[in-house]
């Protein structure tokens, strides 16, 4: 499975953006998905994930409340809709499809990774 993370940008503290994960070569619509970032300095980071049907999500404390995750599995694609972002929002993200039907938080749990989109929130 390739993953293509997509979407990235620049925008100002406030604004949304909304990052999509398209798998190609097999389908992961069986598979749990989650959004990964890295600050620059800073380890990498869960932010969301979602199970295989899209009937369990989950968000990260920091992201809790301005943060989507959703899915298409008829599109194999996995969403992030990022809303009133802030400065510290500011990484490179990645999607990441997980082993099995649901998600982990844990970075060992996934097996196909993209190559990381890059988000850039000023201030």
């Amino acid at each position: 499975v390739q993953l293509q993370a997509s979407g990235g940008g620049l925008v100002q503290a406030g604004g949304s953006l909304r990052l999509s994960c398209a798998a190609s070569g097999r389908t992961f619509s069986n598979n749990g998905v989650g959004w990964f970032r890295q600050a620059p300095g800073k380890e990498r980071e869960f932010v969301a994930g979602i199970s295989w049907s899209g009937g369990s999500t989950y968000t990260a404390d920091s992201v809790k409340g301005r943060f989507t995750i959703s899915r298409d599995n008829a599109k194999n694609t996995v969403y992030l809709q990022m809303n009133s972002l802030k400065p510290e929002d500011t990484a490179v993200y990645y999607c990441a499809s997980s082993s099995g039907s649901y998600y982990t938080t844990k970075e060992y749990g996934y097996v196909y990774w993209g190559q990381g989109t890059l988000v850039t929130v000023s201030s």
